[in-house]
């Protein structure tokens, strides 16, 4: 069942006034996120965009109980708390390590494939914003081929990392993928996260004005962007069974997308990638699409 907008929780657990820039997809996502969760819930943070969201001590615009670790340790944190849980045998609560692209792809990623090969039992979000922002927009290795960042001047030359996969092959019995453009469908996968066991993961697309290069009041229209040209899918793996959903399901029946270059020439990050990248990134996007097609139809949802 989807959620309608009017049956969304009213209660609100991230606060007016957050220290997140002007246009930016977490906000969006992580209100989502944080009524998806309620009150009952426990999150560990390492060094990141959205600690800064949260605010500084002795002040925070988020009214859940949070952690804040070490940047490679948001799984190893989580495991610690998921086992405090256990022990002391509170079994009401949702312990969520929540991450940036660079806390999860490349320096956070020991602790939480040791996690998913043990399914300690814990959520953990990607929230991937493509480099490393709050920084001064460094390359990650989810960074697109083509991007622009400042340890790439000349554009990143590599696809970035497939995280869904590298995950999956952990065997975990749930994965999705979410953009904050249609929030209905991440709210109800963080709903259904919740109430399984064993490591979940989600990786949500999270547009940056000042590492992307876009006006803040285009957030909804590139992340939708995203989603139409098939650069971002909406999809769940449960049990090893992929589903897409929302809008990627409906362009899986009408079998049509839009051409990635409608998404990229709205960033500033792309200002210089070549016509022989686009067409590299396009065939790249059209066969890892396909790939999915293949997967949702032997599912029997198509």
């Amino acid at each position: 069942m989807t959620t309608k907008v009017m049956q969304l929780p009213e209660e609100e657990y991230m606060l007016p006034g957050t220290r997140a820039c002007s246009g930016c997809g977490l906000s969006l996502a992580y209100r989502h996120i944080l009524k998806a969760l309620g009150e009952k819930t426990i999150l560990t943070i390492p060094a990141c965009c959205l600690t800064v969201l949260h605010g500084l001590y002795p002040s925070t615009s988020v009214r859940l109980t949070n952690i804040n670790t070490a940047f490679a340790t948001t799984a190893a944190s989580a495991t610690g708390i998921a086992a405090g849980l256990k022990a002391l045998g509170k079994t009401d609560y949702t312990v969520v390590g929540i991450a940036g692209d660079g806390g999860t792809f490349d320096i956070g990623i020991q602790a939480l494939s040791a996690a998913a090969e043990r399914n300690t039992d814990f959520l953990y979000i990607c929230y991937d914003n493509e480099g490393y922002m709050n920084t001064g927009t460094q390359r990650s290795s989810a960074t697109p081929m083509g991007a622009f960042t400042t340890t790439t001047p000349g554009t990143k030359l590599e696809h970035k990392k497939d995280i869904l996969a590298i995950m999956e092959a952990h065997g975990i019995p749930y994965m999705a993928s979410a953009s904050p453009a249609y929030p209905l469908d991440l709210y109800d996968k963080v709903v259904k996260a919740k109430n399984i066991q064993g490591t979940r993961f989600m990786h949500i697309n999270i547009p940056c004005p000042p590492g992307w290069g876009y006006p803040t009041d285009d957030l909804v229209k590139l992340g939708k962007l995203a989603v139409d040209t098939a650069m971002w899918v909406l999809l769940e793996i449960e049990n090893g069974v992929l589903r897409l959903t929302g809008r990627s399901r409906s362009m899986a029946r009408s079998g049509k997308k839009k051409p990635v270059s409608q998404y990229l020439q709205l960033q500033g990050r792309f200002k210089h990638i070549t016509p022989e990248q686009i067409d590299y990134l396009q065939d790249w996007t059209d066969k890892r699409w396909q790939r999915f097609l293949q997967r949702h139809e032997l599912s029997g949802t198509a």
